[in-house]
């Protein structure tokens, strides 16, 4: 189980890796709150789908009330800030300044589930955090004034998405993650709908094209169903701080895509931040996590 979990959260961080530019076109169509609601919307869709064709929910009522306000936090607060700041700045910086999720996860986890921050995790985190620098170049980052309004909403991002993290962990304790990940996605939505009806009227959508119904899909049913259940699942198996490393798979993905479909150039830091990133991955994935048998069923 702890590998499937290592796995779970390294292909939850790849498909995030090109959600950014993907969110970046789709945004200059649709603004950001109303395209909120629609990936809350899909992933919902498809996730009760799949519980139902499972037989059902177990979740009560009690259970409800605890897991929509976690997805308040991520969904409502988190994605509505990244989105935003992706919005106001630029793909490349929106990855990067995000890239400081695994550091408030570690931190929150340390605070909240009495994780031990080592020495080995706190020199996995570092390595990591010097390769996402060197993969993507915080030289290149937009600095002006719109821009930093847009960072700064990304920081805000980073830190209520580490907090999200480690409470998804807290309720997999007490209910399965498929029900989690299907419940957390409602409680986007009584910070979004309100925003939308603001935004239609203020702001408009722009032409549809099948380009931006494409990335709407891959926004709601693969970055938002696919990937949250197993960033969820990963969270439900690990501690949050080893999760925590596995984000930084997502800025690798994110560059090498670019350089594979839009033919960009990586360069030798791309390489060396690789390197980084995947030395500090490893060296968390060989920390001893011994799990017991009732939390493993529970994450299921």
């Amino acid at each position: 189980m702890r590998a499937f979990g290592v796995f779970a959260g390294l292909a939850a961080a790849g498909i995030w890796g090109g959600m950014y530019v993907v969110s970046k076109v789709v945004l200059d169509v649709i603004p950001p709150f109303t395209l909120l609601t629609l990936r809350l919307i899909l992933g919902a869709a498809c996730l009760g789908a799949v519980i139902v064709a499972r037989g059902g929910f177990r979740a009560t009522r009690h259970d409800w009330a605890r897991v929509l306000l976690v997805g308040l936090v991520g969904y409502g607060i988190s994605l509505g800030l990244q989105f935003t700041g992706t919005k106001l700045s630029t793909a490349a910086t929106a990855s990067l300044v995000t890239s400081a999720s695994p550091v408030f996860i570690l931190l929150f986890g340390a605070w909240m589930l009495r994780e031990p921050v080592t020495g080995r995790r706190l020199a996995a985190l570092a390595l990591a955090s010097l390769g996402v620098l060197a993969v993507l170049d915080p030289r290149g980052a937009a600095l002006g004034r719109q821009a930093f309004l847009g960072n700064l909403a990304l920081l805000g991002a980073a830190l209520s998405w580490g907090l999200y993290s480690v409470m998804v962990k807290q309720a997999s304790g007490y209910l399965n993650t498929l029900e989690v990940s299907f419940i957390v996605l409602f409680g986007g939505l009584p910070t979004s709908l309100p925003l939308v009806w603001v935004e239609l009227r203020t702001i408009g959508v722009g032409a549809i094209t099948p380009g931006v119904i494409a990335g709407v899909l891959y926004l709601g049913i693969v970055s938002t169903a696919g990937a949250m259940y197993l960033w969820n699942k990963s969270l439900a198996l690990l501690d949050a701080g080893v999760v925590s490393l596995l984000f930084f798979a997502q800025p690798v993905v994110g560059v090498a895509l670019g350089g594979w479909l839009l033919h960009e150039s990586l360069g030798l830091g791309f390489w060396i931040g690789a390197g980084l990133i995947s030395a500090g991955l490893v060296m968390a994935a060989m920390v001893p996590m011994p799990r017991t048998r009732e939390a493993t069923q529970r994450a299921d």
